[in-house]
């Protein structure tokens, strides 16, 4: 890494409250596969990160409900854990903290405007929270997802238990109609690194709603609660 990057580096574990003992494991979850490309095998890209990161970021997750939220039962932890770690969320924690500008992209990913899709931010801050655990530990990583995390759930507390519309969508279907909607892919659009799929949701043959959304679940979801807010 050049002085540059390192300085740039710095100031970020300064806004993260971290500072690592191995910063090419920061510099590292922060490079897009594009730019790993480009460099033709000379940088390592993210992607093992952001897979170790995704499982400590849900265990970390899963904790800081148990131990916040003692009311709440499994099956409310597991619908609010699933708002918590889902794209659009850690998409946005991403830009709260910042991340967009200090991710090294390919060149036509820039130009594209990869630092802000959510996408590859919300994988990004997943390959972060791998790095923190592999230079820290898991303690570690928990007290920065604590720290990131417990303003939320101050904020928005057991609320979040209604943005999971699949279930509420589920359930209203259920005790009205006596019988469950079913979820129709249509397909996919766009590149591989960008695609948005889009669902439709059935009640026996009648179309409720149709959603978007940069994974299938997403989609589902969209669609979901556009078919609540119809029925609400």
């Amino acid at each position: 890494m050049d002085i540059r990057r390192i300085e740039q580096l710095r100031t970020l574990e300064e806004d993260l409250g971290y500072i690592f003992e191995q910063p090419k494991l920061l510099n590292q979850a922060l490079v897009h596969k594009s730019h790993a490309n480009e460099a033709q095998g000379e940088i390592v890209d993210n992607e093992r990160l952001e897979y170790l990161g995704d499982s400590v970021l849900g265990l970390g997750v899963a904790r800081l409900l148990y131990d916040v939220e003692p009311l709440l039962n499994e099956g409310d932890m597991s619908r609010i854990r699933a708002y918590l770690v889902k794209e659009e969320t850690l998409a946005q924690i991403a830009k709260t903290i910042d991340l967009g500008p200090h991710l090294l992209l390919g060149k036509g990913e820039a130009r594209q405007g990869g630092a802000e899709k959510p996408s590859i931010l919300s994988d990004a801050f997943e390959a972060l929270v791998g790095a923190i655990y592999l230079d820290g530990g898991f303690e570690i990583a928990f007290r920065f997802i604590e720290s990131i995390y417990q303003p939320v759930i101050d904020s928005a507390g057991v609320e979040m238990i209604e943005l999971d519309y699949k279930t509420r969508l589920q359930e209203y279907c259920q005790a009205r109609y006596k019988k469950a909607p079913t979820y129709k892919h249509l397909g996919a659009e766009g590149p591989d690194h960008d695609r948005v799929f889009t669902v439709e949701i059935l009640l026996g043959k009648r179309s409720l709603a149709k959603g978007r959304g940069r994974s299938k679940k997403e989609a589902e979801q969209d669609a979901a609660e556009h078919a609540m807010r119809f029925f609400e």
